[in-house]
């Protein structure tokens, strides 16, 4: 994922400092995740890719803790390979190797820092898009704040994605109009849906997370049989009726 362009210049004002979760909101993600192990079904692949710009390290060590865990408890069923995408600083994007021992993966997460620079979600959306042309990538979870691409290549990519049968689900930190727009698009475009990444609800943020691993491991079926709110939630947007 080298890319030989000249770096942009980083963001001169970081956003400001977001409130995080409080322990009983983490503690209600995490009961939430621990069910994955119990529900899912099948196997499959999916790519977790963050947006680790300095406008994001107010919240990157809560969000290591609440994703390091829904994924522990899905790779101890071994049914899901996982690999981590993210990018930062002057040009950084890389990813790890696909695994279903999360362990290490969550481990590489923790060790990771936010430093600023542009977004890069277009090598994101290239990336997810190779992987799947090697071996079927089932889903791409995307968690950012901000968007500062051409939308039109962003678009044109989240719709190989879609032909390619690679679903993106954007969850969005934060309000930026412009990102959102995006963002929406994205999802659109790839079948996928968008969702806020609401810090203040935690457990809700840890259902509808469980319900992409659940899809990427066994489609709308899974989602079905399993029939939770957050899966019907996410049948919805799927479908089409979500917005």
């Amino acid at each position: 994922m080298n890319d030989k362009k000249q770096p942009v210049p980083a963001r001169a004002n970081p956003a400001p400092t977001k409130p995080q979760s409080n322990a009983g909101e983490i503690d209600a993600f995490i009961r939430q995740a621990r069910t994955l192990a119990a529900s899912a079904t099948g196997s499959g692949r999916l790519i977790l890719a963050l947006d680790a710009t300095m406008s994001r390290q107010p919240t990157w060590d809560l969000a290591c803790e609440l994703q390091g865990q829904m994924f522990d408890a899905v790779g101890k069923a071994g049914i899901l390979s996982v690999q981590l995408v993210y990018f930062r600083g002057l040009g950084e994007c890389r990813s790890s190797s696909f695994v279903t021992d999360t362990n290490a993966l969550k481990q590489l997460m923790t060790r990771i820092q936010c430093r600023s620079g542009h977004t890069q979600i277009g090598k994101v959306l290239a990336h997810a898009l190779k992987q799947t042309m090697t071996a079927k990538v089932n889903a791409l979870v995307y968690i950012g704040d901000a968007m500062e691409e051409n939308i039109d290549d962003l678009a044109e990519k989240a719709g190989s994605l879609g032909l390619h049968g690679v679903p993106v689900f954007v969850f969005q930190e934060g309000h930026d109009s412009g990102a959102e727009k995006a963002f929406k698009e994205i999802a659109r475009l790839s079948k996928g849906a968008w969702f806020r990444f609401d810090r203040r609800a935690a457990a809700t943020l840890a259902g509808l997370l469980s319900a992409v691993a659940v899809f990427a491991t066994g489609g709308l079926r899974a989602l079905e049989a399993r029939g939770r709110p957050e899966d019907r939630l996410m049948i919805e947007h799927l479908r089409g009726g979500g917005k």
